[in-house]
């Protein structure tokens, strides 16, 4: 265990100089490392043959079907939607729904921030969450979610179901980690039809070749999972003979750390696949995908979750239900300490807006928290973040509220 934790650790420390390559999208690994090389005399990239999805298709495996591809590009169908749609009524409202726009990833999610865009509009980030939510009724369906669960529910909206199995279905959806607790249920297979026919991928039938090349191939013959590497679309580095003076020296150990890095590249990547791939057997043998948590594939792996979430930013798996970001795996809260950061500001939103004689318990807290980001936290864990906050139990702030007479309205 010493050794593996000591491996982790030299190759984490590797790893950060060369982050921006762990980063970049296979698309942009090419230009990064030509940048890298007009600084280093004894490096030379030379680029493989460009693998597109069709030849992809028939070198690996024909079991894979062809994407389709629309003359009009998915960004101008959204734009045109949402100018011609009763959604969004107003001049403001099409602008707001025009900067969500912008900032909706090829896969079909967004990736802004609200709060930042109702700053540019000059009104309550509220408002702009009401109007994404109404890219539910536009095409293609589950287009400007901000995860899987939420590209689920919008297509969800699209669909005729009677109230008791569009009920039963939101709730498997928004308990897709814990699915096995609703097998015994009449309706369970049901429901997991309908979810099994949403799209992972919004905008999958709008991606072509050049748009999205997938990184990690997953191969189902017979049951049997393989996993690749798109080897064929990497860079090669070719390190040119150095001469015996110091800057040559330098410069050589420079492209020799290089190569490492992208060799540890393919190795992270290849460790995460098979991680992903054991996780999610029943998804790649057609059930339904369950969001796992970047801190348990960090945990098994002994890399920092900040890692991992550099690892899958920008890259797609592609596998016999189409070509998926690998981030729809995991669930929204890539970054721990992110989502440390933003629940201790809920904690204090909620606190600050609580009802002065009747302060709310970390028990009440934690479950006001777990139902607005779908988390399952546990009361003591809202009791650390709070006290790091420095804010006292809720017993002490009832008492501080009477000492200063607070209004208790």
């Amino acid at each position: 265990m010493k050794l593996k934790t000591r491996l982790a650790n030299k190759l984490s420390t590797k790893l950060i100089g060369f982050l921006p390559i762990l980063k970049a999208g296979i698309d942009e690994l090419n230009d990064l490392l030509k940048e890298i090389s007009f600084e280093n005399p004894l490096i030379e990239i030379r680029n493989k043959k460009f693998v597109t999805f069709t030849n992809l298709k028939n070198a690996i495996t024909d079991e894979i079907e062809a994407l389709s591809i629309f003359k009009k590009s998915f960004y101008e169908e959204l734009l045109e939607q949402i100018d011609n749609s009763r959604y969004f009524p107003t001049q403001k409202s099409r602008f707001i729904a025009h900067l969500i726009a912008e900032e909706i990833t090829p896969d079909g999610y967004f990736e802004g921030d609200e709060k930042e865009i109702a700053q540019i509009v000059g009104c309550k980030e509220e408002d702009i969450k009401k109007i994404r939510k109404r890219f539910a009724y536009l095409s293609p369906s589950g287009v400007g979610a901000k995860d899987i669960k939420e590209a689920f529910l919008f297509q969800l909206e699209n669909l005729d179901l009677d109230d008791e199995m569009y009920s039963f279905v939101k709730t498997i959806i928004l308990d897709l980690e814990n699915i096995e607790k609703y097998l015994n249920d009449k309706r369970f297979s049901k429901a997991i039809e309908i979810i099994k026919k949403f799209k992972i991928t919004p905008t999958i039938d709008y991606i072509t070749s050049q748009e999205i090349i997938p990184e990690i191939i997953i191969i189902n013959r017979d049951n049997e999972i393989e996993i690749k590497l798109n080897e064929e679309f990497y860079p090669e580095i070719f390190i040119k003979e150095a001469y015996n003076d110091d800057f040559s020296k330098e410069k050589l150990k420079e492209a020799r750390s290089l190569v490492d890095a992208l060799e540890m590249r393919k190795a992270t990547l290849k460790k995460i696949s098979l991680m992903i791939v054991e996780l999610q057997y029943e998804f790649f043998l057609g059930g339904v995908i369950k969001p796992l948590r970047i801190k348990d594939i960090a945990d098994e792996l002994d890399f920092a979750p900040s890692t991992i979430s550099r690892a899958i930013a920008n890259k797609y798996l592609l596998c016999d239900r189409g070509i998926i970001p690998l981030k729809s795996f995991f669930s929204t809260a890539l970054d721990e300490e992110i989502s440390a950061n933003q629940i201790k500001e809920e904690i204090k939103n909620i606190i600050k807006n609580e009802n002065k004689s009747k302060p709310l318990s970390d028990e009440k807290i934690c479950k006001i928290v777990n139902q607005k980001y779908n988390l399952k936290l546990v009361r003591r864990t809202i009791t650390k973040y709070r006290e790091s906050l420095k804010i006292p139990s809720s017993r002490e702030r009832k008492k501080l509220y009477k000492l200063r007479g607070t209004n208790t309205s």
